[in-house]
């Protein structure tokens, strides 16, 4: 194909009014929502639609134990507590996440420690975590990025040898398969986002899974003010707070919302692997592009459908960095929906270079009188590095694949093959 880039006044590839946008809202979601509206209860520890998501949710991943919070940040918040980590306590998680994974371990006074990727799979490289364990790790904080599950056994093991907790930070990963068993049943704990961006949406919201009960109860008191609240059927409230706590509690409006969206998370899976499946096929074709790598142990529903492309085989002259952003331009002019998730390492954070910003009287990672426990150095994270300069998201947040049709994504496959016949323009 070698019709002019549309960027430079040539025709559209993709043809208006084929993309679906998310959350896919029916009549059934808003008929759920009225209904709150109509019983006029809409929030409360003991919530009707809070409490039936945390039945629905244990039911649909098989967990012993759900709790729903108000974001998934707050759920990760909550089980870095109930584990046990404190002031000065080391938690290992990935280079490569959202901020909300390393927010929650500061928010327990702790310190997040950083693996760089592996580059297949985009999580963190196993094996580097045992040289980054100390005398004060804590807990293991494994991300299942972009709905692809971690290396779970080997983390695992490595959890039961130094005597950590393994919390999943399964965000990005509702659904998704590791050796037959589903993300967030793994672990000591899991946690969830129902972020409007997600397979699964109530707007906001999260949910920690668990089969603990000391981590249930323990979780339990940090959502609601530090309390022990009764069962709904007790009259008398003491308010006492046992510990320090937060208000991480769901509401009903978007509880009910992500009960009628749960219905049809199946469905949304499996439209989300057959596009990225045949997405994979099709652009693995074309010469420099690299598909998202699947072990054959494990599923992943696509949260973002990464696509590396390799600078030698393209034998590109400018920084990879430049081209991707030229390549997403020219994508986009095509109807693509292209776009960027994170440009550097979370380590490069200026939270993280500043080192004392936030704190009144010094971060944990700075000890009166010593030097500082843990240096964030960008450059000791190439592999995360390298995958953001040489790589962009194929859907956006608005836009993503697991609503789309097949259609679409043919078109997708047509402009990608038009621009990649016309990379001289692109670079030019």
């Amino acid at each position: 194909m070698n019709g002019k880039l549309a960027i430079n006044g040539g025709p559209r590839t993709v043809p208006d009014g084929l993309k679906k946008r998310w959350p896919e809202i029916t009549a059934e979601d808003k008929a759920a929502v009225l209904a709150v509206l109509e019983r006029n209860v809409l929030t409360g520890v003991h919530g009707p639609e809070a409490t039936g998501l945390e039945r629905d949710w244990a039911a649909f991943t098989g967990s012993k134990y759900a709790l729903s919070f108000n974001s998934g940040t707050a759920a990760i918040h909550s089980a870095l507590f109930a584990a046990g980590v404190g002031p000065g306590d080391e938690v290992i998680t990935s280079a490569f996440s959202f901020s909300g994974s390393f927010h929650p371990i500061l928010h327990q006074n702790a310190v997040p420690v950083f693996v760089d990727i592996d580059p297949r799979t985009y999580n963190l490289d196993v094996g580097q975590i045992e040289a980054k364990i100390t005398e004060r790790t804590r807990a293991l904080l494994p991300v299942h990025i972009h709905g692809l599950p971690a290396d779970m056994d080997e983390i695992l093991a490595l959890g039961q040898k130094y005597n950590l907790t393994v919390i999943e930070d399964a965000c990005q990963a509702h659904g998704s398969t590791y050796r037959g068993r589903n993300c967030g049943t793994i672990g000591a704990m899991a946690c969830f986002s129902l972020n409007a961006t997600k397979n699964l949406s109530g707007g906001e919201g999260g949910f920690i899974n668990t089969d603990s009960e000391e981590y249930w109860e323990r979780a339990k008191m940090i959502r609601t003010f530090g309390e022990k609240v009764l069962e709904e059927k007790e009259k008398i409230r003491p308010y006492y707070s046992f510990t320090i706590g937060w208000n991480y509690r769901t509401q009903e409006l978007p509880a009910a919302f992500a009960r009628s969206q749960l219905k049809r998370l199946p469905q949304y899976n499996a439209i989300a692997q057959r596009n990225g499946q045949y997405l994979s096929a099709e652009l693995g074709k074309i010469r420099g592009l690299l598909p998202p790598y699947v072990p054959d142990d494990r599923t992943t529903i696509y949260h973002k459908y990464r696509l590396r492309f390799d600078p030698q085989a393209l034998g590109l002259k400018i920084p990879a960095p430049d081209f991707r952003n030229r390549l997403i331009d020219a994508l986009e002019a095509e109807g693509v929906e292209a776009t960027l998730w994170h440009v550097t390492p979370l380590p490069s954070f200026p939270v993280f270079q500043r080192l004392n910003e936030g704190y009144v009287q010094g971060a944990p990672w700075l000890p009166k009188g010593e030097p500082p426990r843990v240096q964030y150095r960008p450059q000791d994270y190439p592999e995360a590095q390298r995958l953001m300069d040489e790589s962009i998201i194929v859907n956006t947040e608005p836009y993503p694949i697991y609503v789309q049709s097949l259609e679409l994504m043919e078109h997708y496959v047509v402009a990608f093959r038009k621009v990649f016949d016309n990379l001289d323009e692109v670079l030019g």
